[in-house]
C-alpha cells in the first residue's frame, strides 16, 4: 500500500498551489484521508481531514485559505491552498485510515512529503 503526494513547489506569498495524493495497492476501503505539515524544527502538525461522505476538520490557521477534497473512485486526496504565507513553508504528507481485503483496519498510514515552500 502506498501513499503518493504530489504538487509541491516554490510560490512567492500570495500564490496558489494544489497538493495531490494518490493511494494504491491492496485497499478495499479509504475511510478518512487528510493532510499534515511539519515546518523545519517543529512538530508534524494537522492542515485538514476529510471523511469518506465528504465532511471536513481545518486548523484554524488554514480556515478560509486552504480546501480539502477527494475523488473517491480514483481514491485521490487534494488540497488547494491559497493566499499562501511564508509560515505555510513545509513539508506536507497525506495520511489516510483504510481497511485491506482481510479486513484489517489501518489508521493512520502516512504517505511520503511533498516540500512546499512560500517565499519572495
Amino acid at each position: 500500500v502506498q501513499l503518493q503526494a504530489s504538487g509541491g513547489g516554490l510560490v512567492q506569498p500570495g500564490g496558489s498551489l494544489r497538493l495531490s495524493c494518490v493511494a494504491s495497492g491492496s485497499i478495499f476501503v479509504i475511510n478518512a484521508m487528510g493532510w499534515y505539515r511539519q515546518a523545519p524544527g517543529k512538530q508534524r502538525e494537522l492542515v485538514a481531514t476529510i471523511t469518506s461522505s465528504g465532511s471536513t476538520n481545518y486548523a484554524d490557521s488554514v480556515k478560509g485559505r486552504f480546501t480539502i477534497s477527494r475523488d473517491n473512485a480514483k481514491d485521490t486526496v487534494f488540497l488547494e491552498m491559497n493566499s499562501l504565507k511564508p509560515e505555510d513553508t513545509a513539508d506536507y504528507y497525506c495520511s489516510m485510515d483504510y481497511i485491506d481485503y482481510a479486513g484489517y483496519t489501518y489508521s493512520g498510514f502516512w504517505g511520503q512529503g511533498t516540500q512546499v515552500t512560500v517565499s519572495s
